[in-house]
């Protein structure tokens, strides 16, 4: 028991001690760049309808937040978004969009939402980071059950 005390009292004292950038909009996550933040592309994304899938789809080829970490940290300043509920995707890049096909019924090489892991630095102030190594291309962070995403590109 006294193990679990220390181990939660220390990681409230880590995130207390977060000194780092602050993002200067709420509810936009913004990739970390050593000490300085990118604001991802924020936008709606476009739903259809196909047979036995939602096809999912953002206006461009490419996004105009880029970063070159395979392994992607952001740092976002939350009001209204559960920053547990937010998911990362990897778009398709297809008749000069972006898209994500969702299938009714996913088989294992379908789209599902990749890793990531969430920790609270303060007090409405969150760091999302990537809990894979992202090949080059092009995704996005969405919150759970929205079709609000905010896009970003690894190269």
């Amino acid at each position: 028991m006294r193990i679990l005390i220390f181990a939660l009292t220390g990681a409230a004292l880590f995130a207390q001690d977060y000194n780092g950038p602050t993002p200067p909009k709420a509810d936009v996550p913004y990739l970390l760049h050593a000490s300085t933040l990118v604001e991802t592309q924020a936008s709606e994304a476009m739903q259809e309808t196909k047979k036995a899938a939602t096809l999912y789809w953002v206006a461009g080829a490419a996004s105009t937040a880029k970063t070159p970490l395979a392994e992607p940290i952001f740092i976002i300043r939350v009001e209204k978004l559960n920053p547990d509920k937010i998911e990362m995707f990897r778009f398709e890049v297809a008749k000069g969009r972006r898209e994500l096909e969702i299938k009714d019924k996913p088989g294992k090489n379908d789209a599902h939402p990749l890793h990531v892991a969430v920790t609270k630095l303060g007090k409405d102030l969150y760091k999302i980071e990537a809990s894979e190594v992202l090949p080059n291309g092009e995704y996005s962070l969405s919150p759970s059950g929205s079709n609000q995403v905010f896009s970003f590109q690894v190269y």
